[in-house]
Order: C-alpha cells, then structure tokens, then sequence
C-alpha cells in the first residue's frame, strides 16, 4: 500500500517542490491551501503531472480571527481522511505567516499574536490530531518547516522570529513525548529561498546581504525538500533534530560581499 503524506500551505513556491519530491516517490500526497480556487488549480496541476498518485487538496483555515485556532477545520479535514480510509504517515507543516514589515511601535498586539497562533498554536493542534492516529497505526513522522531567524534575527519580523523559536521548543518537546509511540519529530530550518519574491523584486534580492552565503548560492524548493524527504524516509533513528539548509549562512559572523572588479 502506498504511503500519504500531508504538506500544509502546498500551492505556491516551497510547498510545490514538497509535494512534488514525494509524488515522484510514488507517495499519495494530500495538501492544505488557504483559498478554494487556489487549491483547485494546484491540484489539477499535480494531477496532471503525477499520473497514478492520488492527490488531494483541501482549504483550510488557520484562524477564525488572530486570538482564536479555528480547530473545527483541521478536525473536518481529519474526519474526511478518516471516513475515505486515509492514513497520513507524514505529516509537513509548511504553511506560515511570514509577519512581515512587523514595527514594534506601530503594529497592534493582535498582529503579534496572529503571527504566534498561526506558526506554533495552529501547528501544535495540527500535529495532536496527526499523531493520535499515528499512534493507533504504529507510528509516523512530523516534519517542521522552520527558520535560520529562530537563531538570527532580521529587521521587523519579531513575530515571526518568536514563532520560529517557539517551534522549535514545540518540536523538541513532541519529539520527546511521542517517541515512546514509534512518532519522530524533526525540523528543516531554510535560509533565503528562490521563491516567486524573489522573481518579482530583483533589485531587493540583488542587494541583501544573505545572498552572499558560504556556499555562494541560495536555496530553491527543491532543496527544501530533499531535507524533508530525508527525515520522512530515511531518518529511522532520528528525532528531535534541525537540519539547517542556508548555504552556509547560519555559521558566518556576517556576510562577506565579494568586491565589484
């Protein structure tokens, strides 16, 4: 029988090369987006390009407003698996909300926590209803995808560098308490990744300081997900871990930028 696997937040950039790395690997894949008709056309898409791999999409929501989880869709997407005979071996939670241009003295505390729900709160509830059925199934695999600014900040995105942090307690905490029940928990921490941002604003990408990595290139999706593929189908042994995928830029003091000849 096929494996499943569901990545959260699938229909744009890093959560496209997810899906589409363990499609290739003949695993059924389900999928989260936030719009309808957004999630419609990826998996359409996916369909297309994975003959004989069943693919889902589902719209989900994360909050009902920025105090509260909206815990009912997650427990409808489950009862839906459930009742269609669906097992999730591997959980990916790629969905986030990247708090951007967040000003201290100028954004409300609601966006704060809009940004901490979203990220831990919601992650959280999503893993407990994954892993109580991993548990009955005889175990499984969470996948984070986290952050290097849950080591090194970058200018107004507090929020999001709290969240990343906080994940990572999240994860090291579910590692320990649901390893007794075969369930390995474990995080892909990106750096700057080649996403459609980086398409559209050139002129910023050109400039930023973490272009210039060790390695001396940037991420793309797919390197995001040869790390998640790692931990879900190779990392038998291993849980509680951050894999690192930055070009090198979590390890230097600062950045060095080669002089124009």
């Amino acid at each position: 029988m096929k494996k499943t696997v569901l990545v959260t937040g699938a229909c744009i950039n890093t959560g496209v090369a997810i899906v589409e790395r363990f499609a290739s690997e003949g695993w059924n894949v389900i999928f989260t987006g936030r719009n309808k008709e957004k999630v419609a056309v990826a998996e359409k898409a996916y369909r297309e390009k994975f003959l004989g791999v069943q693919i889902e999409g589902y719209a989900i929501n994360s909050l009902h407003d920025e105090r509260t989880v909206d815990e009912e869709s997650i427990d409808q997407l489950f009862a839906e698996l459930d009742k269609k005979g669906i097992f999730v071996e591997c959980l990916v939670l790629n969905a986030a909300d990247q708090g951007l241009n967040m000003k201290i003295f100028e954004n409300p505390l609601t966006d704060f926590m809009r940004v901490v729900n979203t990220n831990v709160t919601w992650n959280y509830a999503f893993v407990e209803r994954a892993a109580r059925r991993m548990k009955e199934k005889g175990g499984g695999s969470v996948v984070f995808i986290n952050s290097n600014t849950a080591y090194r900040a970058i200018p107004d995105r507090i929020a999001y560098e709290a969240s990343k942090g906080g994940q990572l307690g999240l994860m090291r905490g579910l590692a320990l308490d649901l390893g007794k029940y075969n369930i390995r928990v474990n995080a892909v921490l990106p750096g700057m990744i080649k996403t459609d941002r980086w398409v559209t604003n050139p002129d910023f990408y050109k400039e930023v300081p973490c272009r210039y990595t060790p390695l001396g290139d940037v991420a793309v999706g797919a390197d995001v997900a040869d790390a998640v593929w790692y931990f879900a189908a190779h990392a038998r042994n291993t849980t509680g871990a951050e894999l690192v995928v930055d070009g090198g830029n979590t390890i230097q003091m600062y950045p060095i930028i080669p002089k124009e000849e």
